[in-house]
């Protein structure tokens, strides 16, 4: 026992992990977020252990490496380092953490469980072989987790606030939250994405080896500009414009579907966006291409569309701007949408990244994605879409087709991530975002876009997310001539 002289408050030693009595007698205890670490660390291990059953996991750290799961041939090996401890509290903090795209089929497939993992990779705790193998790997052990998660979330709730006195307000939560404020740079989008600047799902086909064609024969240069001409000319021909047609255009992106419109289909188009970055350059290519008296972007929020657009269009086209309208306004959307088209012969085009039905649900909590990439975005479902299409233009449209374009979207996001490797620059980027100065900082930058293209794409193989385009036409339109 301790006596008066031995006793004295202790003090915290300026060593990180201990704290001692200023007496010549010292007492030595572990540090808080060490005691929290290791606890963190043997729960996350233990649910890895029961969960992986399908494919093999292997995690490497200072203390020892660590195999799940078993070895055969043909199934999923991925090799995971943690290079920070403080990947074992961001884990547990967002249990259970193999389930990125998943909760439990009654409700939203995406939730905050992902966003630890995210976190973790951006910020370099954890080193990865194959990113989207660690998304198959976790899709692929879904239903152990689940059966896991409510006995885990109950301890993980018991240290969350403790957890979150040592990363809540630490510098890594600080260059997190900034890289999700960023405003979107035109060099950053120009350098990934292909000379149309669709920053939307391509078409495949075999003059490119398919979906797949990548993977097998290797990427072709000219590949993406080749499958997003096509999917603007097959978005153009479905909307059945022909010379002379007068197009609305809600999400002009930088301007590549209005251009096409215009220069190969002969028409005129009104496109709105939100962004004066896209304006600006979208603009800028329009008078390149000779067809600044034909098109016209206007910096405008759809809801504002004025009184003279009322009747005056022959088609309206929207590609993946949907994601940003939000389950309460589809109504409002397509009530728009039938304001703007004319009363007959007019036909009505959207895709957009969707939810499976039985994966939707108005509400969508928070994860990498309405966090770090389109902050309070919300993916549709296709009935959700044609419900607020009937209800919005009382019943004056016919929905004529329904297409799910998801099987191109992995190849598209492959694509993407091979030119941001091979061309997002610190020297180029750091124009638009000086913070990025800091190699640090743009390491998390370029993390960030590495593990979208991996996170989208797996959801999108592995049928967690869907892409539909939806055809709708005026009443008694006929799709082709045939009398």
């Amino acid at each position: 026992m301790l006596n008066a002289a031995t006793s004295t408050a202790l003090t915290f030693s300026s060593a990180p992990n201990f704290y001692r009595s200023p007496s010549s007698l010292s007492i030595v205890l572990p540090n808080p977020k060490t005691i929290i670490s290791t606890y963190a660390r043997s729960s996350v291990l233990a649910v890895m252990e029961k969960a992986i059953t399908r494919g093999h996991l292997t995690v490497a750290d200072s203390e020892g490496v660590h195999h799940f799961g078993t070895r055969s041939k043909g199934s999923n090996d991925v090799y995971l380092k943690v290079v920070n401890t403080d990947f074992w509290m961001r884990i547990l903090l967002y249990v259970p953490f193999i389930t990125p795209l998943i909760m439990s089929r009654s409700s939203s497939p995406f939730s905050s469980q992902d966003l630890g993992f995210s976190e973790a990779y951006m910020m370099g705790d954890v080193e990865v072989d194959n990113l989207k193998g660690v998304m198959d790997l976790w899709l692929d052990n879904e239903s152990g987790m689940d059966h896991l998660s409510s006995a885990v979330s109950r301890v993980t709730s018991a240290i969350s606030g403790i957890s979150n006195a040592f990363l809540g307000q630490t510098r890594s939560k600080a260059r997190l939250n900034a890289i999700a404020s960023y405003d979107q740079s035109n060099e950053l989008f120009k350098a990934f994405l292909s000379q149309e600047m669709m920053y939307s799902c391509a078409l495949w086909t075999e003059a490119e080896g398919g979906v797949r064609g990548d993977l097998i024969s290797g990427p072709t240069p000219g590949d993406l500009e080749a499958a997003q001409l096509r999917k603007i000319r097959y978005v153009l021909t479905a909307a059945k414009v022909k010379p002379g047609d007068r197009i609305l255009e809600f999400g002009s992106g930088w301007g590549g579907m209005a251009i096409e419109a215009a220069r190969t289909f002969g028409c005129e188009v009104d496109t709105l966006t939100l962004s004066k970055e896209q304006k600006a350059l979208a603009e800028e290519r329009i008078k390149a291409a000779g067809l600044q008296d034909v098109i016209r972007v206007h910096l405008m929020d759809y809801r504002e569309i004025p009184p003279s657009f009322e009747k005056a269009f022959d088609a309206f086209i929207s590609i993946e701007m949907l994601e940003h309208v939000g389950s309460k306004h589809y109504h409002g959307y397509f009530k728009l949408v039938d304001f703007a088209l004319k009363s007959s012969n007019a036909t009505a085009v959207v895709s957009a990244s969707t939810f499976p039905e039985s994966r939707y649900s108005g509400y969508q909590p928070e994860d990498f994605m309405r966090k770090y990439m389109w902050p309070n975005s919300c993916l549709p479902s296709a009935t959700a879409l044609i419900t607020g299409a009937n209800t919005g233009s009382e019943g004056r449209f016919t929905l004529e087709g329904v297409e799910n374009h998801a099987a191109h979207y992995p190849r598209t996001l492959r694509e993407w991530g091979r030119r941001l490797d091979a061309n997002v620059r610190q020297d180029l980027i750091v124009q638009d975002y000086p913070s990025l100065k800091d190699k640090a900082e743009f390491d998390i930058f370029r993390r960030k876009w590495q593990y979208l293209f991996a996170y989208a794409g797996a959801g999108f193989a592995k049928g967690y997310i869907t892409c539909h385009m939806l055809t709708f036409t005026r009443p008694n339109d006929c799709p082709v001539t045939c009398d």
